[in-house]
């Protein structure tokens, strides 16, 4: 009995850790608000949600040892998501008040080096890690071309804005360096890694409390 409770909450917690993880994105997803921090912003969240993304779906992807489930851990975040917009959408905001992330093609990402390994951890969390943080800036941005008008979006449903002294001066645009794409996939390649290391090794810990 004990075996099967602890099996049920946990498969009930990537639920609650997905919706968890989608509260965080409507936050961190607020980048298209902040017009004169818009770059930046996109930069930080693309490095918040691949991290997110990463530890959450190779840890149940790797406790349950089957490709696929961080497809299945994405679209649960994607659903909740939606959800939320739907809400907003619901209160009379504009459609592209909230943008939904792309999760689903890098964790699929994730799966297929799973899969293509034939299940190596370690190949999963340097591959697939860097996979992930390369990845989803990219996909994020083309979602992003998709939405309409975001500027009008933006000072048509103002979020609060930054004390004249916080007030960036407006950056040179065209630079590698200050492409949020280029500067977002390289510091999350990095950081992505080892989050994903940590999902992994979240398992030792699990298989612990279960053998209790």
């Amino acid at each position: 009995v004990m075996v099967w409770l602890r099996r049920t909450t946990h498969y009930l917690f990537i639920v609650v850790v997905a919706v968890n993880s989608t509260l965080l994105t409507i936050n961190a997803g607020d980048y298209i608000f902040y017009t004169d921090w818009m770059w930046t912003s996109f930069v930080v969240f693309s490095v918040s949600q691949s991290t997110m993304l990463a530890v959450g779906a190779v840890y149940y992807m790797l406790f349950t040892g089957v490709p696929g489930t961080a497809t299945y851990y994405a679209t649960i975040m994607t659903i909740y998501t939606w959800v939320a917009k739907g809400a907003w959408f619901a209160l009379g905001y504009p459609y592209d008040f909230i943008v939904v992330p792309v999760w689903i093609p890098s964790a699929m990402l994730l799966d297929l080096t799973y899969w293509a390994t034939r299940r190596n951890k370690h190949a999963v969390i340097i591959i697939g890690g860097t996979l992930v943080g390369l990845s989803f800036p990219l996909f994020n941005m083309v979602n992003l071309l998709l939405v309409r008008d975001p500027l009008e979006v933006a000072f048509k449903y103002p979020r609060p804005t930054l004390p004249a002294y916080m007030t960036p001066i407006e950056p040179q645009v065209g630079k590698f360096y200050n492409s949020p794409v280029a500067l977002g996939s390289g510091a999350g390649a990095v950081l992505t890694v080892p989050m994903t290391a940590l999902g992994a090794k979240l398992n030792t810990w699990t298989y612990r409390w279960m053998a209790a």
